[in-house]
């Protein structure tokens, strides 16, 4: 059986055909149906009872047009668009390939050539995508949407500082907020340790893909794909959630444009020009915000789980790394070296692992399943990479640490400490 594919007009031409044959109409109607003159309606009838159905099919289909541009032609012009004008509309870039090369096409012609190439997206392609609303959660402290906001907290008056905002997606209630120099581990320690001594453990924090939450690196093959901060949280029994977009987090994204212009010009009102004031001040504008803004949860049940007597939150919220003891009893963190004091507890430990702690409050310990060790750190003068890489929402932060570190370095440089990775005054790591 063979099947046949044949478009509207040759299918109503063979029910005229058999209407004709079965004499139910007359030639002259016949023509008048398939517009044509009465010669060609019997030429069709020949061949429709020679060869059937398939005579009436179109001998130029699945050929080229007549009028179609030859295949080296649209090769020049895609490579040309390719070369010059990837960016450019069609209708610009046909005429710039008449300008400017001297090949005239038409505009339609360049269009569909583009759209076949991916060059193009057609309106609908380029419509942007709907971000369709989600319900809250039910319950508060099931879902707690954290993000920092990097702004002129202070206008003229002070520095640029971010502010860390905590959510609560059932009810749209600030939790916490804290200025900070910027958004670092560190900082995101100290503010989630806040916020689990004064409500307790959520069920999950929601963040953004930012490196202090995600490892974002492709094909990051060390540790065990956490960050310090996921680390943190995973001790706890806390998960965290990053979303793929802005608008997913949409509660949180819109407070900080809220916060943005009313705790500025209250900031301003205030005369407040410093990040401790501001961080005094918070408080009371939160109490007043969230009277005004936040919304009655679904459910009254409170998700919030109390710390536990096994919650140690200074080992919990401290930076953690291991270390490899080499055969002189000595190790590297932060481009320092460590020597351990030899005794009976550190001789056998060589190129064994050990791990630091570094606390936000500035202690660093090193310690070998549980037990501090004794150390000292060689004093050496630490040599400074040249051309480091470095993001920029940090850029402020780093240099006001160099500006500080050569300071230092052209008072003494025989002292010496260990750089806690993001904090004040020191190396700002993240992730």
């Amino acid at each position: 059986m063979m099947v046949l594919s044949m478009s509207c007009m040759e299918i109503d031409r063979i029910h005229v055909l058999r209407d004709m044959i079965g004499e139910q109409i007359s030639a002259r109607e016949a023509a008048q149906l398939m517009r044509m003159t009465p010669r060609q309606v019997f030429r069709l009838l020949q061949v429709y009872r020679a060869d059937g159905p398939s005579a009436l099919l179109s001998k130029r289909r699945g050929k080229p047009s007549n009028r179609s541009y030859p295949p080296v032609v649209r090769t020049e012009a895609l490579a040309l668009i390719r070369a010059n004008y990837s960016d450019f509309g069609p209708t610009l870039a046909a005429e710039k390939l008449s300008e400017r090369h001297g090949l005239r096409l038409g505009v339609e012609t360049v269009r569909r050539w583009m759209l076949a190439e991916g060059l193009w997206k057609d309106r609908r392609q380029r419509l942007k995508p709907v971000h369709q609303p989600r319900h809250r959660r039910d319950c508060v402290g099931e879902l707690i949407q954290i993000d920092g906001s990097e702004h002129w907290w202070f206008e003229d008056r002070g520095p640029q500082c971010t502010l860390l905002v905590f959510i609560d997606d059932a009810t749209s209630r600030i939790m916490h907020l804290a200025f900070v120099e910027t958004e670092s581990t560190f900082d995101y320690f100290v503010a989630a340790r806040t916020y689990l001594q004064h409500y307790g453990k959520p069920v999950a924090f929601y963040s953004d893909k930012h490196a202090t939450f995600r490892v974002n690196k492709t094909g990051a093959t060390g540790g065990n794909g956490m960050t310090q901060f996921g680390r943190a949280l995973h001790e706890l029994n806390i998960d965290i959630i990053c979303a793929n977009t802005s608008q997913a987090k949409g509660r949180v994204e819109r407070a900080n444009l809220t916060l943005q212009d009313r705790l500025v010009k209250e900031l301003r009102l205030a005369g407040i020009s410093t990040m401790e004031a501001g961080n005094a001040f918070l408080p009371a504008f939160m109490e007043d915000y969230n009277r005004r803004f936040a919304k009655a949860p679904f459910s009254d049940k409170d998700l919030h789980r109390p710390l536990c007597k096994n919650d140690d939150l200074d080992e919990v919220f401290a930076w953690k790394e291991e270390r490899t003891v080499s055969n002189s009893l000595t190790l590297q963190y932060d481009k320092v070296l460590f020597i351990l004091e030899p005794n009976e507890i550190t001789r056998p430990l060589a190129r064994q692992r050990v791990t630091i702690f570094d606390y936000p409050d500035g202690r660093f310990v090193i310690k070998h399943q549980g037990r501090e060790l004794p150390y000292r750190i060689f004093d050496k003068v630490q040599q400074v990479d040249q051309a480091a890489i470095v993001e920029n929402k940090r850029l402020g932060p780093v240099l006001a640490y160099i500006a500080e570190r050569q300071k230092q370095l052209g008072e003494s440089r025989s002292k010496k400490a260990p750089r806690r990775g993001g904090q004040a005054k020191s190396i700002f790591k993240v992730g």
